[in-house]
């Protein structure tokens, strides 16, 4: 059966470049269905099953319009998450998930809620760091570079165990969040061109039993030489 990978919004969610994701994949799958619903349609994820929902990072003020949209089909993503279906979200996209996002002036931005995170924006104040973590077996490779710093507490459904760089915030060693198969990083890269064997993970979160991933030995050889170079700065 055909997989079918939703992209929301991919007008306004590709700073750094990270819609790039979503074409490596399409060279990894090309026999899947790709929708890329735009803003101001309805999420296909809303009356249909999906196998995989893919947003990237965006703009501040887009964070605003994001929530507004996502907002009257939280319960629909609670349950999709319930049922297994593959998040990928990247960049700042995972604060819409959190609680809220906190304004230089002390004012707040109400999330989804779903997970028990907020974030703090100071716009005065760009992070840029490399990064290495730990995804289960596999050793994650990329860059975070943000405006804002997410806090609470996310022990119990982290993302990644930071090795190098920073977790949540520069006090954290825990990065993102997951729960079943929502995946939601600050890692930019993008991740899935940077860490062959992660993306071969998430296919077989999506039911691909025996993935094969494009250009392999390619994004494996420039993965052990990125990993490499990493570790020595």
């Amino acid at each position: 059966m055909n997989k079918t990978i939703e992209i929301l919004f991919p007008e306004f969610c590709n700073l750094y470049g990270d819609i790039s994701n979503m074409k490596y994949l399409q060279k990894c799958i090309p026999e899947a269905n790709f929708i890329e619903t735009t803003f101001n349609e309805e999420p296909t994820f809303v009356k249909n099953d999906v196998n995989l929902i893919y947003m990237g990072p965006m703009t501040e003020k887009m964070q605003e319009k994001v929530i507004k949209k996502l907002k009257p089909y939280k319960q629909r993503i609670e349950e999709l998450i319930e049922k297994n279906v593959v998040f990928l979200i990247t960049g700042n996209a995972i604060e819409i998930f959190g609680k809220y996002i906190e304004n230089e002036d002390g004012s707040q931005i109400e999330a989804l809620g779903i997970f028990d995170i907020y974030a703090k924006r100071n716009m005065m104040k760009r992070h840029n760091s490399n990064f290495i973590g730990k995804y289960e077996n596999i050793e994650l490779v990329g860059f975070k570079s943000q405006f804002t710093q997410s806090y609470g507490n996310n022990e119990e459904n982290y993302f990644a165990k930071v090795e190098k760089g920073i977790g949540l915030n520069p006090e954290s060693l825990l990065e993102g969040l997951q729960k079943n198969n929502f995946l939601a990083t600050y890692v930019i890269g993008p991740i899935l061109i940077l860490n062959p064997e992660f993306t071969k993970k998430v296919l077989q979160k999506m039911g691909i039993e025996e993935p094969k991933i494009a250009f392999e030995e390619d994004v494996k050889n420039a993965y052990e030489q990125r990993l490499k170079e990493l570790k020595r700065l």
